[in-house]
């Protein structure tokens, strides 16, 4: 296998659009900081001393390569060849690490000494307080109350490693109004201050910088697909919330067109307004977070709130790259739902030993039930492990 470390690094696209969508809309105060940041990060992903202290974090500290594994049993019960690519077995328990990492080497090149992040399911969060504590640099971390309720671990962890937790009680207390929270501390400190996005969203060029961090996971996969099934996966299927697990997978497969690839959205409880977190498919385009995308919205614009038993699904909004796939046909986004994401948690769990994080159940049920022409074979990237989800899953389980 060639290097772990190695990236899909491309140049940004122009004016951070990506067709209709994409951009930066966001107040005067930050503007520098961005025009900053888009020639600090294509001046590092070029100089190899970068990419090889990166690389090396990835590999010796984190823990990459990940595996791709065969899910046997999962195969049997689905009637086709099902693979994992396990993200989960990284540092930290999710493919937010391999963002993190970067992004903090990054802003030590800067020279910007205090670090800002947004977290729903606690696991950018936690990576970024992990890449913190690693680096020598103090984190403050926004969490809406209801996702602290509900990733009590995870805010333990971040606590752990040194983190400052910010509850954020406005809005639906979740993900959204945790990363507007960010995003106000950041323009208030944005002389000495990097924000840390955890997803392929927000101003250009934070879509672009985290889709080339996470391309590791496709250029991974890719090749280990080849070395051991023989063969491309006929699709490949990943959550979206934000999208960046997604974004990195699909990312190595997009020049592939005999690959489909499929993300999956969060149904929640169903297709009415504050039931659900599926921005591709029940929303309609408008700007969220300082870029244009799909989002969930009423008709006055105003954004709508959002559920998902998955707290990092549960976000009105979308990666543009997402958007502008979903609009070229290249990608496909499709919806399950809470009761469909719990069942495929149990299920991975009981066939292949494999406790597999609540968003990630989305992509295993989805992919369970989207049997490809020729048979086979299916790519999962199963994005995070379970263990921080184990309250809310006893919890619906008593509620039943």
């Amino acid at each position: 296998m060639k290097d772990p470390g190695r990236l899909l690094v491309t140049d940004p696209p122009a004016l951070g659009r990506y067709g209709d969508f994409g951009g930066s809309y966001v107040p005067e105060t930050v503007v520098p900081a961005l025009g900053e940041l888009v020639e600090e990060a294509k001046s590092a992903l070029a100089d190899q001393s970068f990419l090889d202290e990166l690389s090396s974090l990835l590999r010796d500290y984190a823990g990459r390569p990940t595996p791709c594994y065969f899910a046997a049993r999962l195969s049997e019960h689905a009637g086709f060849p099902i693979w994992l690519k396990r993200e989960d077995l990284l540092h930290t328990g999710a493919h937010k690490l391999n963002n993190a990492l970067g992004q903090l080497l990054l802003a030590r090149r800067m020279g910007k000494h205090r670090i800002v992040a947004e977290t729903g399911a606690g696991q950018h969060g936690l990576a970024t307080a992990t890449a913190c504590a690693l680096l020598g640099l103090p984190c403050v971390v926004y969490m809406g109350s209801e996702d602290i309720r509900r990733q009590a671990v995870n805010v333990a962890k971040m606590r752990l490693l040194g983190a400052t937790v910010e509850a954020v009680d406005s809005g639906s207390r979740t993900l959204k109004d945790a990363t507007s929270e960010a995003i106000r501390d950041w323009v208030t400190n944005v002389r000495d201050t990097h924000y840390v996005i955890g997803s392929v969203v927000g101003p250009h060029p934070y879509p672009w910088l985290v889709r080339t961090l996470q391309s590791v996971i496709g250029v991974e996969a890719r090749q280990q697909m080849l070395a051991q099934a023989g063969r491309l996966p006929a699709q490949v299927v990943a959550c979206v919330g934000g999208g960046s697990n997604a974004i990195g997978i699909f990312s190595g497969f997009l020049d592939d067109p005999e690959v489909r690839l499929l993300g999956v959205e969060a149904g929640g409880r169903g297709a009415g307004p504050g039931e659900n977190g599926a921005s591709l498919n029940l929303g309609s385009p408008g700007v969220l977070h300082g870029a244009s995308s799909f989002l969930l919205q009423d008709q006055d614009g105003q954004v709508l709130p959002t559920h998902s038993v998955s707290a990092g699904l549960d976000y009105p909004g979308v990666g543009p790259e997402h958007a502008w796939l979903n609009s070229t046909g290249r990608a496909t986004y499709c919806v399950v739902d809470d009761r469909q994401a719990l069942a495929a948690f149990h299920l991975l769990s009981r066939l292949e030993g494999i406790i597999p994080a609540l968003e990630s159940s989305h992509a295993i049920h989805q992919a369970i039930g989207s049997r490809p022409d020729d048979g086979g074979p299916v790519l999962v990237c199963l994005s995070g492990r379970g263990d921080k989800d184990l309250d809310t899953v006893l919890t619906e389980a008593a509620g039943d």
